[in-house]
């Protein structure tokens, strides 16, 4: 007879505080590193998740072997809860030589804690990914993109249609193997730009005011939005599981409606809340009507079949801090932006997102050509793609410098990878090429802005004070 495991007093919550510290631990000392190096942090906690997961893993640690598996391991548990054997599930789901493991896991006296840590990060990750887009949103300032509105709409539209044709026949030719769903979905996430990164750039190099810096925000931003419209779509082919154009029109149209009903029906919600909660405290009046406004839009996407992504980042956009101009609570209160009270909401939860993407790269594909080869021809494509998008900017002088500012995918690319992991189009080879081509074009984007900037400012100094 089997020995049940020793019940035990202690705080059932202990183990959960444990884990998600010791990874958030990480995390910052990615960021720190990053920051040291003059890197985006983003990239220093992708590349710490990726050291932390394949060493920790090396050594046998359960935890990360669970996360590393990603969301298919809850999936597993709650096909075994509803009857089906574990065994069976297991193998079906990870392979012949990754179930075992699993299964030793999940069935071993520590089973129960380490799945409880491992569901809490996830969900944790998921919460840091709503913020981090909600924040993006919050940070887009449409009045700006209105004054090179053309320029930025013909470089966001060619910033996603050159990338994703590119990345699409890349793929096709080097993975003739893969369906054609995964062949979408990797095409989709070299649409994504960094909207974050070039613009730190930008202010660093004192032109976040200028002409083409206003044109590079506004196409890096509506490349955000046409990117997401066709994450919707992409997504909406394979949960239906065939191409249909009926299929792709309902896609775009709901996505569409769903974000003019956001920014057009949301003030109408965040003003009544805003005159409910007028007698709170200024800084609880705009945490909960920020905190319950981007989470009912979050759902309300769900609910009409897209990424909770896409509700967070409509949130935002509507979202700003003159809604409550006629606050009327208490007297002499601090007036605090919507922004520097969800920053610390961000600050914890988004780092967690991305050491899980990176515990989720397993460098063990990298051994094998076809992977290598994908990660090249996606890395030429995102590329290429991007610095075609300059040519759009018709009546600049500054196209080179424009299609050099939309090349870093940074975040938005991993969060597409990530749903496509989800989804279960995207394996661990492709998701490990995914990420290298996020790691690059974050790593060369910034020094390459600032020559171009550099050497467009010498050019002028010349024009202007000829020798």
């Amino acid at each position: 007879m089997n020995e049940l495991a020793p019940i035990t007093h202690g705080d059932p919550i202990a183990p959960v505080i444990l884990g998600v510290t010791s990874i958030l631990a990480f995390a910052v000392i990615g960021r720190v590193a990053a920051r040291k190096l003059g890197q985006p942090t983003v990239l220093g906690e992708l590349i710490m998740g990726i050291l932390l997961g394949n060493i920790a893993w090396y050594l046998g640690f359960d935890l990360i072997t669970v996360l590393r598996e990603g969301p298919r391991v809850f999936d597993v548990v709650n096909l075994t809860l509803a009857g089906a054997p574990i065994d069976v599930v297991a193998s079906s789901t990870f392979g012949a030589e990754t179930a075992p493991e699993i299964v030793r896991i999940i069935t071993g006296p520590h089973g129960g804690q380490v799945m409880q840590v491992a569901q809490i990060v996830d969900a944790f990750s998921r919460y840091g990914v709503i913020f981090m887009l909600f924040m993006v949103g919050l940070q887009t300032n449409l009045s700006e993109m209105r004054v090179v509105g053309a320029d930025s709409l013909r470089v966001a539209l060619i910033g996603v249609v050159a990338p994703v044709t590119l990345g699409f026949a890349v793929t096709r030719a080097l993975r003739p193997d893969l369906a054609l769903n995964s062949d979408l979905f990797i095409a989709a996430t070299l649409a994504a730009t960094s909207v974050g990164i070039t613009a730190n750039v930008l202010q660093e190099m004192g032109r976040d005011k200028s002409r083409e810096g206003h044109i590079i925000i506004g196409a890096a931003v509506g490349d955000d939005i046409l990117g997401l419209v066709l994450l919707a779509v992409v997504s909406g082919i394979i949960v239906s599981g065939s191409v249909n154009i009926t299929d792709i029109t309902t896609v775009i149209v709901v996505s569409s409606l769903f974000l003019v009903a956001a920014t057009t029906l949301g003030p109408v919600i965040v003003r009544f809340a805003a005159s409910v909660l007028g007698r709170l405290d200024i800084v609880e009046a705009k945490m909960f009507t920020s905190y319950l406004f981007v989470m009912l839009l979050a759902w309300m996407a769900n609910l009409a079949g897209l990424a909770t992504i896409i509700g967070a980042f409509a949130a935002g956009i509507v979202l700003h801090d003159s809604y409550f101009r006629e606050h009327v609570g208490e007297k002499n209160e601090r007036v605090v932006s919507i922004r520097e009270l969800i920053m610390p909401l961000e600050v914890i939860l988004v780092p967690i997102f991305f050491i899980l993407i990176g515990i989720q790269v397993k460098l063990e594909t990298f051994f094998a050509w076809p992977v290598v080869t994908l990660a090249g021809g996606l890395l030429i494509a995102a590329i290429v793609g991007k610095l075609a998008c300059g040519l759009g900017a018709f009546q600049s002088p500054s196209r080179w410098v424009i299609g050099i500012g939309m090349v870093p995918r940074g975040e938005v690319g991993l969060v597409f990878a990530a749903i496509g992991r989800t989804l279960g189009v995207i394996d661990d080879s492709i998701f490990a090429a995914i990420a290298l081509m996020v790691i690059v074009t974050t790593v060369i984007a910034p020094p390459w802005l600032k020559l171009a900037l550099s050497r467009q400012e010498m050019r002028q100094d010349r024009t202007i004070n000829p020798p």
